[in-house]
């Protein structure tokens, strides 16, 4: 049975037993603690914990997941795979274990033909919580799984809850025995190769108070409402199903696997060994990219493009990992224009969008692969060279430090793993560990920022406490008005939950309703003032949601005392409000003309809407010609002239589709959403503000465009008054030009043209004379040169104005004239730009008596305040102390005099 129909029968099932099919989340997720969604649950949590009220009472789904934590196991084991898909469904208050047992017994033993997937009931075991003899008894009563095939296990295998306080209780995971030729019998508790888990059952029934470990916690009381939550790993059943050894065998991944063996011209499987972790090298290698491109496929398809930090560097790393592994089996040439198409092919069967958008994700995964074979003929000069190093230093620990590889990593993109092969290969060790550390530095920095721009700390308990005395979300009130009236309903002050403040003091406080937009979608927060009942006066500065359905204003109390439960008159400040809406509205613009002249593959990467301005990030394999950008410039402005209505509507995701309104990847969008329409020309999905008709944006003006990343380029532009300002001054310098130069403004790049180039000739024409002067005293400096000990020796104060290249011009000049009969020293100084500068130079004959030129430049140098060096027979210094050049080149001289002494 194809992956996809198991899917396909898994939705069926359940929407015929009363659930509402549910999309599958896109995997990047607005979750400062999570990158990727990361189990089948995730999308559910705010109606688990309380803090939303659930839409349905059944629901069911097939989640898209990554995992990354266990990346360098992928391959090793048939259980690690970095993508995968969760079969779940769901009950919120309606059935319970009953139903929840009834419905796995049902879906897994019914006869394919009758819709089922037909496992064998013998093959099947069941575990429970040690103490839950309520599910062991249902599993005899409901199912054909004798007791001895029900196991009951303690809490580190039976027992789930999210690490916090809050909802909790027992599970049960049904297993298939694959047989004697997977590993020993005796059950899930004996061995899991052998005995694979594909299916668990949450019952959620209880209240946890204190969570201090997996197995340390307190149950504080049942739960008023019990639900189910459970998963199925698609990729377990359809390995079991298609009677194949792991999830890299199965039907969405092989294809990807035997394509990149032919391309290495390796054998898979040969060994025929079905434990995973006894493979071959080769086989994991196999593994790895086949998991990998896989991976990367689904994440450029939700949006993710490469880059140094969050989900940007976890997808660099996979797509660089299996270049990486195709080297390693032997293959130099371009790996991914032969593998991604394959794993689109697959995949699309489930996810349609992957074919229509493959246009777009193979130039993102292509121009990634180009950049990292790149880096891998650049970063392998660099570890050279540093290896080099390491090995020159006499009874030196051979060991590149933890320090070096991590620049090679963070700098370069040279992946750790690279770095260690290539220094062992070298006799050369690493270490790790000092990396390790400096990169768990860099995610927890990254990791909190983020965090940290939500919630303003890392504590969220006081903002739960905030949303549990509302009891339902923030009513925004912003689209229809700007000032609104409101009760305050909770105020916090660092991380505590506080019933009043008084003047002086930062807040966050929240209100029952409010016309502030919270920062999100690429649009700042609003600003303005919230006056008190009581006479105290709040100016907001910044506006967030720090969890879901709750909006916080970070405010100062200018005056008064503000409390809980008061009366709140909120007033938006107005021209910041239609400054940045201008800024949005003209974002969608460029968004929809950028993609009308570089097609469809131009999607949205990011953007940022700010008063008067914004910056808008979109995927590009390369620059964008400046003729392009004119053009959509003026596309755009003609659009103001025609004084377009911009307008919103609330519509189904499939109304939305039909319209060809544009949605923005990563974003999560419910069941309805708000379409944004400019005219009938611009719609797109989005939940900001926006102005009323485009003729209001006044004028727009793109100031250029840069690259920001692999394969994403910006574009930075000013809106209204902002780019009208920006304009007039533009026009202010080119009338001053005008003036100067006597042209008409049409005549100014090429008069100015014709300036510059008489201007740099002039400039090496006075170069040349000045070089030559200096050159021209080479004879007189010879006559004058001494004899100290033995040493020729040629001392010269050279002046203002002299470049350092014009003075060793000369020390050459002077050094070259005295030959090589006997040791010569030549010591000259100048000062250029008002700092002085000395050069040392000796002959072949003066370095074999001992006269190397560094160690005299650095005692000159010291004296003028600065340092030198350079190689033994011409070394350059300088300093900051101008007066003390005649002091610095009588220092040369002492030098060579005590020498001779």
């Amino acid at each position: 049975m194809e992956t996809a129909e198991i899917r396909r029968r898994w939705l069926s099932f359940f929407e015929g037993r009363g659930h509402t099919v549910v999309p599958s989340a896109p995997l990047p997720f607005d979750d400062p603690n999570l990158l990727f969604v990361a189990a089948g649950m995730v999308p559910f949590v705010p109606y688990f914990v309380g803090q939303e009220t659930p839409r349905w009472q059944r629901a069911t789904s097939v989640q898209k997941c990554v995992r990354t934590p266990d990346l360098e196991e992928v391959g090793k084991t048939s259980r690690h795979g970095t993508f995968f898909q969760m079969n779940g469904n769901f009950s919120f208050g309606d059935y319970f274990k009953e139903g929840a047992i009834a419905y796995a017994w049902e879906l897994l033993t019914t006869p394919q033909p009758r819709g089922g997937y037909g496992l064998d009931p013998d093959k099947l075991w069941a575990t429970v919580y040690e103490d839950d003899d309520e599910a062991a008894a249902l599993w005899l009563e409901l199912t054909d799984i004798p007791r001895e095939r029900i196991v009951r296990r303690g809490r580190k295998d039976n027992y789930w809850h999210m690490g916090i306080p809050g909802p909790g209780g027992p599970c049960s995971e049904v297993f298939v025995d694959r047989g004697p030729e997977y590993g020993r019998d005796g059950g899930p508790a004996v061995d899991e190769d052998r005995f694979m888990e594909i299916w668990n059952l949450v019952f959620m029934q209880y209240e946890l108070s204190a969570v201090r470990a997996k197995e340390d916690f307190d149950v504080r009381g049942p739960l008023p409402a019990r639900n189910v939550d459970t998963g199925m790993g698609l990729e377990r059943v359809a390995s079991i199903l298609q009677g194949v050894d792991n999830l890299y065998e199965i039907d969405e991944v092989f294809p990807v696997l035997d394509k990149a063996a032919e391309m290495a011209g390796k054998t898979y499987g040969a060994s025929h060994i079905h434990v995973a972790a006894q493979s071959h090298p080769d086989d994991v290698r196999l593994r790895v990219v086949a998991d990998h491109v896989r991976t990367s496929l689904m994440l450029i398809g939700d949006g993710v493009t490469p880059g140094n930090e969050g989900r940007g560097y976890v997808l660099r790393r996979m797509l660089r990992r299996a270049v990486r592994s195709m080297r390693l089996l032997g293959v130099d040439e371009p790996a991914l224009p032969h593998l991604l198409p394959v794993s689109m092919e697959r995949m699309s069967q489930s996810y349609p969008e992957l074919r229509t958008d493959f246009e777009r994700i193979s130039q993102v995964a292509y121009a990634e692969e180009e950049a990292f074979r790149r880096t891998l003929a650049s970063g392998t000069t660099i570890l050279d060279t540093a290896v080099s190093r390491v090995k020159a230093v006499p009874d030196g620990e051979r060991r590149l430090s933890g320090e070096q590889a991590f620049t090679l990593h963070d700098t370069y993109g040279f992946p750790i793993d690279l770095t260690l092969e290539m220094a062992a290969e070298q006799g050369v060790s690493v270490d790790e560990q000092g990396f390790r550390r400096l990169m768990a530095e860099q995610r927890n920095r990254a990791k909190a920022d983020a965090k940290a721009k939500k919630s303003a700390h890392g504590d969220t308990g006081a903002y739960r406490s905030v949303a549990d005395s509302l009891g339902r979300e923030v009513e925004f009130t912003g689209y229809d008005e700007v000032v609104s009236e409101a009760r305050v309903v909770g105020i916090v002050r660092g991380d505590s939950h506080v019933e009043s403040a008084s003047a002086g003091e930062e807040i966050e406080l929240v209100l029952d309703r409010t016309p502030f937009y919270a920062e999100g979608g690429g649009q700042l927060a609003d600003g303005g003032r919230i006056e008190l009942a009581g006479g105290a006066l709040v100016e907001v500065r910044d506006v967030q949601k720090p969890i879901s359905g709750l909006v916080v204003h970070r405010a100062t109390v200018v005056h008064g005392e503000v409390a809980s439960g008061e009366l709140a008159h909120a007033k938006v400040d107005i021209a910041r409000r239609r400054s940045i809406s201008r800024a949005h509205t003209a974002t969608h613009m460029v968004h929809k003309a950028i993609r009308e002249a570089l097609g469809e593959t131009a999607t949205q990467a990011g953007s940022e809407n700010a008063p008067g301005r914004f910056r808008f990030d979109f995927t590009a394999q390369q620059a964008v010609p400046p003729s392009v950008l004119s053009d959509v410039e003026a596309k755009v402005n003609a659009l103001l002239l025609d004084d377009l209505p911009v307008h919103a509507e609330v519509m189904t995701q499939q109304e939305a589709r039909d319209i060809g309104a544009m949605a923005l990847f990563g974003e999560k969008y419910g069941d309805e959403v708000r379409v944004v329409s400019v005219g009938d020309w611009a719609r797109e999905l989005c939940g900001g503000t926006h102005a009323q008709r485009s003729g209001q944006l006044g004028v727009v003006k793109l100031l250029g465009e840069s690259s920001i990343g692999s394969g994403v380029r910006r574009v930075e532009a000013l809106v209204g008054a902002d780019a009208y300002g920006f304009l007039a001054r533009e026009h202010a310098i080119v009338g001053q030009l005008t003036d100067i130069v006597k042209a008409r403004p049409e005549e100014l790049p090429e008069r100015i043209s014709g300036i510059l180039s008489r201007l740099r000739d002039a400039e090496k024409e006075i170069a040349a004379v000045k070089q030559a002067q200096v050159l021209g005293a080479a004879a007189g400096l010879v006559a004058s040169a001494r004899d100290i000990g033995g040493v020729t020796f040629v001392s010269h104060d050279a002046g203002e104005g002299v470049a350092a290249e014009d003075l060793r011009a000369l020390v050459l000049d002077v050094r070259g004239r005295l030959g090589n009969d006997r040791p010569v020293l030549v010591s000259m100084a100048s000062v250029m730009a008002g700092r002085p500068l000395v050069i040392v130079a000796t002959n072949a004959r003066a370095r074999e008596a001992g006269v190397k030129a560094g160690a005299y430049v650095k005692v000159a140098a010291s004296l003028l305040g600065g340092g030198g060096g350079g190689k033994d027979d011409i070394a350059q210094g300088g300093g900051t102390d101008v007066a003390k050049v005649s002091l610095a080149l009588g220092a040369v001289e002492d030098q060579l005099r005590s020498r001779a002494a």
